[in-house]
């Protein structure tokens, strides 16, 4: 294997950008990587695809230096390289956005992108202004909707994501590798970075794009590579190439029956088996509201009224920062409420903390699993009976083998992926770790399942899996809230959809009224229009 080294010298326009030949990768006896083989040309934006456990993450850990691989050659701008350290590959100008962030949150946005590279006085201080003055130029030139002097530490989650990708477009980069970059933006924010996208090709950098939402790979890939078990699977001109050949080439033969479904959501924006969802929805539709909120309102929401129904998927769409999570919290009792009622099966609540909403039948799968929803370093038996202790204490003690069986039973339930159940969180693939998230409150069933970006991160089999759990809690008589950045996810799933804007329910439509997701993008884009033209009348109301 060839020396670390540090690469400057521009590529010709007929050259790979990156060339990686028969890389193989072993963790003991595991081999994650069997000799993949993966080319980018300067300025092209290449898919990198395949289920959780393909060997994409290794290989991005390779790129990153995070890994040394064991056989074959990378090659940037037609010289051998072999990182050692990070920092080797960023100084050869590869850049990374993980799922998992690295940002210091009680820094601001300016000081987190321009962290290691400040403009300093000769005597070693911060040029403050400087530096907010060259991060705020960088955002507006891209569209950018950040602030650079807010901490990171108080964004919501979509933000620090649009603040981890603004990083990396910051640095001096030749490749750059954007690991599920829109799994929490909206419409609007993924055209923001897409356009940043075409800005830094045009300067002829590489991009490697690894994503699980493959209508994505069509509005910005010129081509694809998609990996199965650590081995290349195929490699496609997006031009040539269709959704049905690539989710073949993702999931592998024999799973004709997933083929057939992934593409009849995806071309149709709904599920396919609405007539196994109808009895479901006529149940909904004439049961009592399992949840209701009455002029709900604190620091960020406005007078939310909102009924879930026994058996109904409900949906929450709208803008990142419009208080669609916000009101998961709420109910969750992670927020106070300040004025207004929440009353779950017919009880009024008052006061309301996650410990009291946990009694009262009420979950939450947060939008970040790794911050909210899991404790990585433990066991998936410690992360299950975690929000059960009582259930399975006894006199202070915890009773270990019905902790053990439940795990057992949870794993089997939904098919998590794993040697056992105490192997730890941390190792699990994105898809399996969300589903111990949902396996958490399986058991007893909850009265209303609020979701926070469920398939965040997760691949095309497990995505289909969670949908099944999500359908087959509703079918129990379980109400389903859930928040969705893919609006193809939400027409999919709900059977109704409210639309939050500035904190506020602005309308509830049916799913039947909804054609596809042009049709909800551009309700939400009129709601919001509407309440921004209420403001601006009401101001010059006052005024006058």
């Amino acid at each position: 294997m060839s020396e670390p080294v540090t690469v400057t010298a521009a590529s010709s326009p007929q050259a790979p950008l990156i060339r990686v030949a028969g890389v193989t990768k072993r963790f003991g006896g595991v081999q994650a990587l069997r000799g993949v083989n993966l080319e980018v040309m300067p300025g092209e934006v290449h898919a990198l695809l395949g289920e959780n456990g393909a060997g994409k993450s290794t290989l991005i850990k390779i790129l990153s230096g995070v890994h040394a691989y064991d056989e074959g050659s990378i090659e940037i701008d037609g010289r051998n390289v072999a990182f050692a350290t990070p920092a080797q590959s960023r100084d050869a100008g590869v850049a990374v956005v993980y799922q998992d962030l690295s940002l210091v949150e009680s820094l601001s946005v300016g000081a987190n992108l321009m962290l290691g590279r400040e403009p300093r006085t000769r005597f070693g201080f911060v040029k403050q202004h400087q530096l907010m003055a060259e991060v705020g130029a960088f955002l507006q030139l891209h569209g950018i909707p950040l602030d650079p002097r807010v901490q990171v530490g108080s964004l919501p989650f979509a933000y620090r994501q649009m603040t981890e990708i603004s990083k990396a477009l910051m640095g001096d980069v030749r490749v750059l590798i954007l690991d599920e970059p829109t799994s929490a933006l909206t419409g609007g924010e993924e055209q923001i970075l897409f356009d940043a996208i075409r800005a830094v090709t045009g300067r002829g950098v590489g991009v490697i794009y690894v994503t699980h939402r493959l209508n994505e790979v069509f509005r910005i890939s010129q081509r694809v590579t998609v990996f199965r078990d650590g081995a290349n699977a195929g490699q496609f001109s997006t031009a040539q190439t269709d959704m049905k050949e690539l989710v073949a080439a993702i999931v592998g033969p024999g799973h004709a029956a997933l083929h057939a479904r992934e593409m009849t959501a995806s071309s149709s924006g709904a599920m396919s088996n609405s007539s196994a969802a109808s009895g479901r929805e006529a149940d909904a539709a004439s049961s009592a509201p399992v949840l209701t909120l009455s002029g709900v309102g604190n620091d960020r929401l406005h007078a939310v009224d909102l009924a879930v129904h026994q058996s109904e998927i409900h949906g929450l769409a709208g803008l990142i920062g419009s208080g669609r999570t916000e009101i998961l919290q709420t109910i969750f009792g992670l927020r106070s409420v300040d004025t207004g009622t929440i009353v779950i099966d017919g009880q009024s609540l008052t006061h309301l903390t996650p410990a009291q909403a946990i009694k009262c039948g009420i979950a939450l799968v947060p939008e970040d699993r790794h911050l909210e929803g899991l404790v990585l370093d433990h066991s998936i038996e410690r992360n299950l009976t975690l929000p059960r202790l009582p259930h399975f204490s006894r006199w202070g003690w915890l009773r270990g083998k019905a902790a053990v069986q439940q795990a057992k039973s949870a794993m089997k339930q939904l098919a998590v992926k794993a040697p056992n159940a105490s192997t730890s969180v941390r190792f699990l693939s994105g898809g399996n770790q969300q589903k111990v998230v949902f396996a958490k409150w399986n058991n007893p069933r909850p009265k209303l399942l609020m979701l926070d970006e469920p398939t965040v991160g997760v691949d095309v089999g497990a995505r289909e899996e969670i949908y099944d759990v999500v359908h087959d809690a509703a079918r129990a008589g379980t109400g389903v809230l859930i928040v969705s950045s893919d609006l193809d996810e939400l027409l999919r799933l709900c059977d109704r959809i409210s639309i939050v804007v500035d904190g506020g329910i602005a309308r509830t439509v049916e799913r039947a009224d909804l054609a596809n997701a042009e049709a909800l993008h551009h309700l939400i884009q009129l709601s919001r229009s509407s309440i921004e033209s209420r403001h601006v009348t009401s101001f010059g109301a006052s005024a006058t």
